[in-house]
């Protein structure tokens, strides 16, 4: 993660969105007391987006759970679906 003021985000923007960009950093930059604004690669906030939207139920976020345990535990297989 990266931090920085608007004043330096403005003197090397290229810089700073190259970092989030071509290292997967997330920037946050600071506008004043206790607000700011967070700057992410559409990679990563799809990301985010994807997996909030798979844990926004109950039921999702237990079938999910229950396929990684099954993994975990080697208790899992392998089926072809297209022959």
């Amino acid at each position: 993660m990266i931090t920085t003021t608007i004043s330096d985000f403005r003197k090397d923007i290229k810089k700073y969105l190259d970092n989030v960009t071509l290292n997967f950093e997330t920037l946050i930059i600071n506008r004043g007391k206790d607000t700011g604004v967070v700057v992410m690669s559409i990679d990563e906030y799809n990301s985010l987006s994807a997996t909030q939207h798979e844990l926004s139920s109950k039921k999702n976020e237990m079938r999910l759970d229950s396929a990684i345990e099954k993994i975990r535990n080697r208790n899992s297989f392998q089926k072809e679906l297209f022959g």
